[in-house]
């Protein structure tokens, strides 16, 4: 297992600096990154993912290359537009409902990205649940005007419950993420009628197998995203992306503009909005050069064992 410490290029989900693991096996890399604040239990699936990835375990791709998506961290318009033009895609995810940030704010953002596009552009923006169901209706009726059209809103509230009231009152399709990922019953999504889309995160779930299974039975059209890995973690999404029967949306997997740095010879960047599907060769001297410090080496070795005892 090596421990790396990648720098961010701007503050995203609250952090400026990505800590991950990455571990081998007999295929090469799987990238094992669950956020710091998870606990075993919740760390655990995400260590099945990366196993799997470093055994080669991945089903036969249907497609060479997958269509992604820019991602939008909650930062100014300015700032907001020049990162949706070095993105070089033709769709964007827009961060909202960033806490000390008004409505206004996210309205402002949206026109930017809408500018930096184009007409034919398309916007998703995603909220991570931090809506009430009263504030995600009027925020989205406000957005959607703001971005002259919104493709989908993610996760604009945390129940699921709540998520089926909301997409009953609104006109813009509406996607669930964390009412998947962290959610016992996954499925609920579904029993409920509770979105038009299905995020799926390869970590969080245990893998690119798994997902699938999410994925045939969930009954929706699904956008696989990431979870702020280096290009190794990405391929994981790749895989999961390539393997299913059909892809309606571009995937979230361009994240890897987000860092300064990565682990990758060729780092998996979008070209002309899509990223190939394959392996990406590991870097011995990035691995050196983002070594994390021995302190947090030891860090990430007491959670592998301490996820261990939960598996």
């Amino acid at each position: 297992m090596r421990v790396l410490s990648v720098p961010m290029r701007t503050r995203f989900r609250g952090i400026t600096t990505r800590e991950v693991a990455l571990v081998e096996g007999s295929a090469g890399w799987g990238e094992w990154s669950p956020f710091l604040e998870y606990d075993a239990a919740v760390a655990a699936p995400w260590l099945a993912c990366a196993r799997e990835a470093a055994a080669g375990d991945w089903p036969a791709p249907v497609r060479d290359r997958v269509p992604v998506n820019v991602t939008v961290p909650a930062v100014g318009p300015e700032q907001a537009h020049a990162t949706v033009v070095a993105g070089g895609c033709t769709t964007a995810k827009v961060k909202v409902a960033e806490p000390g940030q008004a409505l206004a704010d996210d309205e402002a953002r949206l026109e930017a990205v809408r500018d930096a596009l184009g007409p034919d552009g398309r916007v998703r923006v995603d909220a991570n649940g931090l809506w009430s169901v009263e504030e995600a209706v009027t925020a989205i009726r406000r957005l959607d005007r703001a971005a002259g059209g919104l493709e989908y809103v993610e996760q604009p509230v945390a129940a699921v419950e709540d998520l089926a009231r909301v997409r009953r009152r609104v006109d813009v399709p509406v996607a669930a993420d964390e009412s998947i990922r962290r959610a016992d019953d996954p499925y609920r999504v579904r029993d409920l009628e509770a979105a038009d889309v299905a995020v799926l995160k390869v970590q969080p779930l245990g893998g690119v197998r798994a997902c699938l299974r999410i994925a045939e039975d969930i009954g929706l059209p699904v956008v696989v995203s990431s979870a702020l890995e280096t290009s190794v973690g990405i391929a994981a999404g790749l895989a999961l992306a390539a393997a299913l029967p059909e892809l309606h949306h571009a995937c979230g997997l361009a994240t890897v503009q987000l860092l300064t740095d990565d682990v990758a010879v060729a780092p998996l960047l979008p070209v002309e909005g899509h990223l190939p599907v394959g392996r990406p060769a590991v870097d011995p001297a990035a691995l050196d050069r983002l070594a994390a410090p021995a302190d947090r080496v030891a860090w990430w070795t007491d959670r592998l064992r301490d996820v261990e005892a939960v598996r």
